[in-house]
């Protein structure tokens, strides 16, 4: 509606300097002497300017919301960032107005286009340097303190893809013991569109469980969900830039990946490994103890017998082969933690009793 407003505001307007632009010229001129045909020329000048005035304001207002979306896009920021940098090369040009103005072999021109070419720059300056514009204005909010000795609070949680597909974070954030606000960068959302629409069932249904993971913790869950826009186009890696994303939010890693683990603790960055909650949780047992077990199938080692504990540890009971599908008490005689997890090796308690 304001579109077609704005249309008719312009064909009017037009249409008016069509005709006095027009009758002037007329008026001035010896051509033509007849008032009728004086008539009808400004009248076909002033449809011709509506025509023309319709179209410009309808082309400017396709271009100016096209421009206002593109704008909408890009993240708040990366737009102050550039702003920044603009301001800062549109005040240098101004700096060096005067000492411009003296060089009268080139006209007005030169200021012009050392203006451009400063505000360009600034721009460009700017927007490239927005990580570092970013943590600066995150230390000056923090009043110019010192260094402390501990840790500052990291109010951003980071998820990347393989956590987000594994599922067990949905759960967490449900107990209620991660903290802060949950930030699911936007290229990775788009890697798990990628694994979604992926030809390979198995990647398939991963991408789509990983999709349904995220609908639950922004719809039924109580925990603050940021969707971060920006990307890092000069880096292709989907973990590098949850790296660099981490540094410009000074906030923590979620993942379960063993490989993006060693990395973020090599750049410094702060990571919480799901996995290494998981074995955090697990029972503590200590040889001796005794437990009750099923044992579900047979072991590596002649004899053996394997078992598990309600969280997924494995215990494999020595002798237990010949109590396949029983349930039975056993001692514990050793605990072995791998990084697969924690293993338990423990034998029959009847086979204690005999001895």
């Amino acid at each position: 509606m304001m579109k077609k407003w704005i249309q008719a505001i312009f064909a009017i307007m037009g249409g008016s300097l069509g005709y006095e632009w027009s009758d002037t010229f007329l008026r001035t001129s010896d051509v033509i002497r007849s008032s009728s045909q004086v008539f009808w020329i400004n009248s076909l000048c002033a449809v011709g300017m509506v025509v023309i005035s319709a179209w410009i304001a309808g082309t400017g207002m396709k271009l100016l919301l096209r421009g206002e979306k593109n704008v909408a896009e890009i993240p708040v920021s990366d737009l102050l960032s550039g702003t920044f940098g603009l301001m800062i090369g549109l005040l240098t040009s101004v700096m060096v107005y005067p000492v411009l103005a003296q060089a009268t072999w080139a006209g007005p021109f030169l200021p012009l286009v050392v203006s451009a070419v400063l505000s360009v720059m600034g721009f460009r300056i700017g927007y490239n340097k927005r990580e570092e514009l970013v943590q600066l204005m995150i230390k000056s909010r923090s009043g110019g303190q010192e260094k402390q000795t501990h840790r500052p609070y990291e109010e951003h949680k980071i998820l990347d893809t393989s956590v987000i597909i594994d599922g067990r974070i949905a759960d967490i954030c449900k107990t209620g013991f991660i903290e802060g606000t949950l930030v699911i960068p936007e290229f990775v959302l788009e890697e798990l569109q990628h694994i979604a629409d992926s030809s390979d069932l198995l990647k398939r249904n991963r991408g789509r469980r990983g999709l349904d993971i995220l609908n639950k913790i922004q719809k039924e869950l109580e925990v603050k969900v940021l969707i971060y826009e920006g990307d890092f186009e000069e880096i292709a890696e989907v973990d590098s830039k949850l790296v660099k994303l981490a540094k410009v939010l000074q906030g923590k890693v979620i993942t379960n990946d063993f490989n993006l683990n060693k990395v973020c603790e090599l750049q410094g960055v702060s990571v919480l490994n799901i996995n290494d909650l998981a074995n955090a949780v697990k029972p503590v047992v200590l040889p001796g103890e005794e437990i009750v077990v099923q044992v579900i199938k047979d072991g590596k080692e002649h004899g053996q017998g394997v078992a598990y504990l309600d969280d997924g540890t494995m215990i494999v009971v020595e002798g237990g082969r010949e109590f396949i599908g029983m349930t039975l008490e056993v001692m514990v005689t050793s605990v072995l933690q791998t990084s697969a997890g924690r293993m338990i090796f423990a034998k029959p308690k009847l086979l204690e009793k005999a001895q």
